[in-house]
């Protein structure tokens, strides 16, 4: 698969959809590498491989520190940076954190939380040659402030907030829109209003992508299984019976043989 650009995404809209998957570090971005047409390091990676219980205690450090792996690994497919919590909050430390993320790894874009609210930082963001991508709907960063992952776009009142914040960030210069944790309903109005690529992640089908975390998507992740996720993959008992393997062969003597001697 080629690498897409910019151009090319916002020319899928209604043609072909678009594929996005989680990754943290070189070796997976590199097994995923030119099989998907995006790669997000996500905050999510604070719960997955840092085993916290939510996205918000990640650092702007950390993050980079992992987008360049993620990029190291995969060079032939478009890589998107989380912006983590607090580090976007006003318009000059959104653009000072965006701005590393440029300058000290491959990125080709940085993801937002937030709507109207964060229009604004999102133009500037823009104007300063920084390639958004949108987030609304549920805010895994929102956690804490709504007192749990709340599902949006439950009724008329809320459709029509959600509608007002994709348009207002398609006016902000986003090219891209990940909508997370809304009614199926909602998820196709707001891809009707808004001529850039929306990917959905518990969201429907009738966005016109979808993105997944790839350890919950291979079934790695064993402390829940969101209702939206489809398990491609028994992974985690894939690794135990295979260290069960391992381990009973060092003890009988049969790991390492002749052959894997010098």
């Amino acid at each position: 698969m080629k690498k897409q650009s910019i151009s090319s995404i916002q020319k899928a809209k209604g043609v072909q959809k678009l594929t996005m998957i989680t990754a943290y570090d070189a070796l997976f971005a590199r097994l995923f590498d030119g099989e998907v047409d995006f790669i997000l390091v996500g905050d999510s990676l604070n719960m997955s491989f840092g085993g916290k219980p939510d996205t918000l205690s990640v650092t702007m450090d950390q993050m980079i520190y992992h987008t360049q792996a993620v990029c190291n690994g995969a060079q032939n497919t478009f890589v998107i940076c989380d912006m983590p919590f607090g580090t976007y909050s006003d318009m000059n430390s959104a653009f000072l954190n965006a701005k590393r993320v440029y300058q000290e790894t491959n990125a080709d874009a940085v993801k937002i939380e937030g709507g109207i609210e964060k229009a604004h930082i999102i133009k500037h963001l823009t104007d300063n040659s920084i390639a958004v991508v949108g987030h609304i709907g549920l805010m895994p960063q929102n956690y804490r402030s709504e007192g749990g992952y709340k599902v949006k776009g439950k009724d008329e009142e809320n459709i029509q907030q959600l509608i007002n914040d994709a348009q207002s960030i398609e006016h902000a210069g986003a090219f891209l829109l990940v909508v997370e944790g809304v009614k199926s309903e909602a998820a196709k109005a707001i891809s009707e209003v808004v001529s850039i690529p929306i990917i959905g992640i518990g969201a429907g089908v009738d966005t016109d992508g979808q993105v997944l975390v790839w350890s919950d998507m291979f079934g790695f992740f064993e402390e829940f299984k969101p209702k939206f996720v489809r398990q491609y993959l028994d992974g985690a008992n894939m690794i135990k019976k295979s260290l069960k393997q391992y381990k009973n062969d060092v003890v009988n003597k049969d790991f390492p043989s002749d052959k894997e001697e010098y």
